[in-house]
Order: C-alpha cells, then structure tokens, then sequence
C-alpha cells in the first residue's frame, strides 16, 4: 500500500547505563565489556562504567544480560571472552523470572535482558570519545522531546507561531 513503511525501525543507540530508560521491545544498540559467558543458556554478562560510579558510592554497576541464542552459528570465541568489548543490536526483554509487570523492579536492581541480534567485536576504540559523543546525542533527543508538542498542549487547536 501507498505510504506505508516496512522498514524495521532503527535501533536507538545508548550508552549501555542509560538501557534502563527503555521499555522492553525497544531496539537498541549499545557497547559493553563481557563480564561472563554462560554456555548453558547462551548468556553474556556485559558492563559499561559509564557515569563513573564516584568513590564509596554503593549503586552496583548496571549489567545487561544478553542473549545470544540466535547468534551460535556466526560467533567468533574471542567475542565471548571476559574484557573484550562488544558492540550489540537486539531489543530488550521483560525479564522471564519476574514477568512483564515487575520488570522495573528488574531494572531497578541493576539487572537488563537483551534479545541480540547483531554483535561485533569493538575491536581498537576511543572509549572516551565514545561516551562523549552518545552524551551529547542523548541531550540532543532529550531536547527534541522537549520541543514536540502533545496532545494536551495543541488540544486540536493550532499552536501560535513566534
């Protein structure tokens, strides 16, 4: 049909800290440090400091579950291995443990489930210059939000102009 888009959405690249923000089903794109593999379920345990956690601050850092199911038969081994640094596309997930109606609790204890779709090696990068940049796109999409009008604030009518 005429004016319809097919095309899959794109996925909302996000610091891995800022995952929490997100709903389950949103697509996302983020960088993390494998902290663990479990072979059984076909898990990978990712990190990312990013805020730095200040000194004798008790926030756990945030880790995301990812599953990598679908991925087995393209993965290479040094991508599972704890340090190296992976870039992931995939959507979030409610947390099967809990069910959809406690997944931010989920959340809140420092724990995000990511269905992969794609994922990389990060090969040599500019960590710094990383977290710079998607900080920078977030205050930019904070801002756009801000400045799109609602419902309630059009209310059907047509907004003046200044």
């Amino acid at each position: 049909m005429p004016g319809i888009d097919n095309a899959p959405l794109p996925a909302i690249k996000t610091l891995l800290s800022d995952l929490p923000e997100f709903s389950a089903g949103t697509k996302v794109r983020f960088l993390g440090c494998v902290k663990a593999y479990t072979t059984n379920s076909a898990t990978l345990t990712l990190e990312h400091n990013c805020p730095p956690r200040k000194p004798g601050q008790l926030q756990k850092p945030l880790k995301v579950q990812v599953d990598v199911e679908l991925l087995l038969t393209t993965m290479k081994a040094h991508e599972t291995q704890v340090g190296e640094w992976v870039n992931v596309i995939g959507y979030i997930t409610a947390n099967p443990r809990k069910g959809p109606e406690l997944d931010r609790i989920a959340r809140d204890n420092s724990e995000i489930r990511v269905q992969a779709l794609v994922l990389w090696s990060a090969g040599t990068f500019d960590l710094h210059g990383y977290e710079k940049i998607l900080d920078l796109e977030k205050k930019d999409r904070n801002a756009s939000d801000k400045n799109r009008p609602t419902k309630e604030s059009t209310n059907g009518h047509q907004m003046n102009q200044t």
